[in-house]
């Protein structure tokens, strides 16, 4: 006598063998999931932050930061340092370990243009049109090292076209890095520093404490190039985050830090 399956039993089976094909398809997924080492320039930590959390739930995929300055990074890849992506602050960077065959020809492309901002966390200090630094009234300014970070530099070439940098060289304090610059200022060790506007902008607006922000003319572009280092070679992350960070999704969330394209 031929048995006939009930509505129900076929449910039940349906529903097993779905669960057990997504079982599988999650597993597949978890096998092809890789870390990926990535060297970030200080300005960009914020949002690399963001998009790096965002690429992992959208991927599998794991972005490992570390926060630095562009040239001491350079210094660290050229001693071997098992980076895979490098985030600079500059493109004249990557295009050198491009050259140098320590990146993968052709991977290199520009994720960000950033701005620079003379702030002070002192609510009244800066003016909008940057006259403090002419009228001297305070004591210490803060940026970063302009021969490892290109902000510092950015930030020295603005007070060269002001004709200010030999009267404000006694007031000058220089951090590894932009996040170091920043962090004076922060604490007050500084008055008043030129960093990142993404170190201070949230939602689109200068959080606290007062700014300047720099007219672009007054200095280079501050181009920031991405690229495939030679370490990377092989890994499917690598690509898989350059793409990414091409994406609507990363984006919009660099955008919301203050950055151009």
């Amino acid at each position: 006598m031929q048995r006939t399956l009930s509505t129900r039993s076929l449910t039940v089976r349906f529903a097993s063998l779905s669960a057990l094909a997504c079982i599988v398809c999650g597993t597949a997924a978890a096998s092809h999931a890789a870390d990926v080492s990535v060297a970030v320039a200080a300005n960009f930590s914020a949002p690399m932050a963001k998009i790096a959390q965002s690429f992992s739930q959208d991927t599998g995929h794991k972005a490992l930061l570390s926060i630095g300055a562009t040239g001491k990074f350079y210094a660290q890849i050229k001693n071997g340092a098992p980076f895979e992506i490098l985030l600079a602050a500059d493109q004249e960077t990557p295009a050198k370990l491009e050259q140098e065959g320590l990146a993968i020809a052709g991977s290199r492309f520009t994720y960000a243009v950033g701005r620079l901002v003379l702030w002070s966390k002192q609510s009244a200090l800066v003016d909008d049109k940057g006259d403090i630094l002419r009228k001297g009234n305070f004591d210490k300014l803060a940026i970063a090292d302009p021969k490892l970070a290109p902000y510092g530099a950015a930030a020295v070439e603005v007070l060269d076209q002001l004709g200010l940098r030999q009267s404000l060289s006694a007031k000058l304090v220089q951090g590894e890095n932009i996040a170091t610059a920043y962090q004076w200022v922060n604490a007050e060790t500084a008055n008043m520093g030129f960093v990142a506007l993404s170190q201070v902008m949230v939602d689109g607006k200068i959080a606290e404490g007062s700014a300047w922000l720099v007219p672009p003319s007054l200095h280079a572009p501050i181009r920031q190039d991405a690229i495939a280092l030679a370490k990377g070679k092989g890994n499917p992350a690598v690509p898989a985050l350059l793409d990414y960070l091409r994406g609507e999704k990363a984006r919009t969330i660099i955008k919301s830090f203050g950055y151009a394209f």
